[in-house]
């Protein structure tokens, strides 16, 4: 198959909105790795989560960083 053969017509057209909320990582340390766990969540609070649409994975860390970060003293 050559480029000339792929349809690209499924693929939304890139926008400058699209680019301005772009992040640029170049010449920056490396983001640590993130491991992948196993956590039983209440329903309705996954429920919610998902509801904020994408990136609630990433929402949910931030929520449970800001909850260690205020807690590191009281260990």
């Amino acid at each position: 198959m050559t480029d000339d053969d792929i349809d690209y017509s499924d693929i939304p057209p890139l926008t400058p909105e699209m680019f301005a909320n772009a992040i640029v990582r170049k010449g920056l340390k490396p983001l640590p790795p993130k491991r992948q766990v196993t956590l039983r969540i209440d329903d309705d609070v996954i429920t919610y989560f998902r509801d904020l649409g994408r990136g609630y994975q990433t929402k949910i860390n931030q929520l449970l960083r800001a909850y260690m970060d205020a807690h590191k003293s009281a260990r």
